[in-house]
């Protein structure tokens, strides 16, 4: 299981909120560079509809592979009551045939994306191990493109707040990321995905406050 929230940030302020994570966080950043593609199931695998994502990591000498399927969300009174989506999550890492794989397995490519950014992983209160990413998210004009692309949000950058979990630890866990998410509030909102909140109205001050102060102390 994973616990998340995710939020939009303008890309003026990306700068402030890296200089707040890296001062929150206390790791160095790791540079994020992203090819996704979302296959969806073809009517001979069920008539239950089937979606899983390949990321492909384009940091690497050697880009490596990664198939993730997200579940179900947790649902009920508990799950309200929280304000991290709760969902399954199965990740693996695989080799570089796997986009042949899954098309001899009946699924279809419904479109692909870049995310460029950084990310923070660190461990947290309760050993919750929280991982940060903030990134721009661009299609692409063609087949696997990656060279050829359009941002989707243009001067926004989407930040995503994950951390695992399991039934057994999930609402501690989900307590550690609303509590860290209480430190990120001066620039941006996190919710459950699929829950806009928009831009925080005071963002530039904020920002403007971090840069300054950022700018008189030895980071």
């Amino acid at each position: 299981m994973e616990c998340v929230v995710q939020g939009i940030i303008e890309t003026q302020h990306v700068e402030a909120l890296e200089i707040l994570l890296q001062g929150l966080c206390g790791v160095p950043r790791d540079h994020l560079k992203v090819h996704e593609l979302c296959l969806k199931s073809g009517p001979n695998l069920g008539s239950e509809a089937s979606e899983v994502r390949l990321l492909c990591d384009l940091q690497q000498s050697e880009p490596s592979w990664t198939v993730r399927h997200v579940g179900g969300s947790m649902r009920g009174a508990g799950a309200d009551q929280i304000s991290v989506l709760v969902r399954t999550m199965v990740e693996s890492k695989v080799s570089k045939n796997v986009l042949r794989l899954f098309y001899l397995l009946g699924y279809k490519l419904d479109h692909e994306l870049l995310r460029v950014g950084f990310a923070f992983t660190f461990t947290f209160q309760r050993g919750a191990q929280i991982t940060v990413t903030v990134s721009s998210v661009s299609k692409m004009l063609k087949l696997h493109a990656i060279d050829d692309t359009v941002p989707v949000t243009p001067g926004m950058q989407v930040v995503e707040v994950t951390a695992p979990a399991s039934a057994e630890n999930y609402s501690e866990v989900a307590a550690a990321v609303s509590l860290f998410c209480e430190y990120l509030a001066p620039l941006l909102h996190l919710s459950k995905p699929g829950v806009s909140t928009g831009v925080v109205p005071t963002a530039a001050a904020a920002a403007a406050s971090l840069m300054s102060y950022s700018g008189n102390t030895n980071m």
